[in-house]
């Protein structure tokens, strides 16, 4: 078995994988620094209740976008699994090329997000996220990432909202049942939702149409991604476990190498 660890803005996700079967995954948030400690507890605490013996742990695949929480948790791994995670960047073989101006400024998570959907899907395929940030990505029928699109996420905007207006409260982010709102949190659902649902298919048809990809298929993963699949018929498949399924694939491609740990040394644990 294998642990694979998604470190986003707003939650760190954890998956185990038996081979490439999802045993099971779960979650914190990434939004409070914690120490090693509290890491590790933590770690094996949802890994008891899930009955996985860390003892079978033989890997772990880092992908993260919150560097400052990296050096604390990488040394939970070390100390509680006893294992050295490979963490997605510089030096790791992803199977696809990256194509853009400035390669080296993709993030992990998109990277893991291409290998996904492409090994899964095959190319050309477009993979939105809905995460923290909404992102878009193309990888064509060659396995060549070459353009990518990046948006506010639902919950970035739907907090933008009710942070910088003075009348407009903390909502629920969900669809409402149309979009002809009667009354202020109706309105802000719908304007959240359906000006999701919008964007979507604009980005989408007009990545299609400008690369001359039009048979792409669209892939949606991301907490939110099912919401808008279902509302939006230029989505293919909503895949949510996709990233984790990526993390596994990159683990598989890069096992028979020695993991490095790079740029951890300059960070703290947090006291």
């Amino acid at each position: 078995m294998i642990l694979v660890v998604d470190v986003g803005n707003t939650n760190i996700t954890f998956g185990v994988y038996d081979k490439e079967t999802l045993v099971c995954s779960f979650r914190m948030m990434s939004q409070t620094a914690h120490t090693s400690d509290e890491y590790g507890v933590h770690l094996l605490a949802m890994l008891g209740m899930n009955k996985i013996d860390k003892e079978k742990i033989e890997g772990v695949m880092i992908a993260s976008v919150v560097p400052q929480l990296m050096h604390a948790l990488v040394n939970a791994i070390l100390k509680f699994i006893g294992k050295k995670p490979y963490i997605v960047g510089p030096g790791i073989k992803t199977g696809i090329k990256i194509v853009t101006d400035n390669p080296r400024e993709i993030g992990p998570d998109l990277i893991v997000d291409a290998v996904a959907g492409y090994e899964l899907y095959g190319g050309p395929v477009l993979v939105v996220d809905y995460g923290t940030a909404t992102t878009y990505i193309a990888v064509n029928e060659k396995g060549e990432f070459f353009t990518g699109v990046v948006s506010p996420g639902i919950r970035i905007s739907a907090k933008a909202l009710w942070e910088q207006t003075a009348k407009l409260p903390e909502i629920e982010i969900k669809k409402p049942a149309s979009i002809l709102a009667k009354e202020t949190i109706s309105s802000m659902q719908a304007g959240l939702i359906y000006g999701q649902i919008g964007q979507s298919k604009y980005i989408i048809n007009e990545m299609k149409r400008e690369s001359g990809l039009t048979n792409m298929k669209v892939v949606a993963t991301g907490g939110l991604g099912r919401l808008i699949a279902e509302s939006t018929e230029e989505i293919d498949v909503y895949d949510p476990t996709l990233t984790l399924h990526g993390l596994q694939i990159l683990y598989e491609k890069n096992r028979r190498t020695k993991p490095q740990l790079k740029d951890l040394e300059n960070t703290e644990d947090p006291e």
